[in-house]
């Protein structure tokens, strides 16, 4: 399962991502769609750890016993 809960992010004189909150479970599929400099891969970079947010946390259960948390 993912979690995402009020993920904000933004650059100097840009804010990307706006109080993001999901929740995606196990085998679920999802598909992030919008216009061209809308956030979609930096919200994926963010959910994968490549990207740094300022505001909010991300959960990924990867098994019973691994959960990964960032904030």
């Amino acid at each position: 399962m993912i979690t995402l809960s009020k993920v904000s992010k933004w650059y100097p004189n840009f804010q990307v991502l706006k109080h993001c909150s999901m929740e995606v479970a196990k085998g679920e599929v999802v598909v992030v769609c919008g216009p061209s400099g809308s956030g979609k891969s930096t919200l994926i970079k963010c959910v994968n750890g490549l990207e740094p947010f300022q505001e909010g946390a991300i959960t990924v259960v990867c098994t019973e016993n691994q959960i990964l948390q960032y904030w």
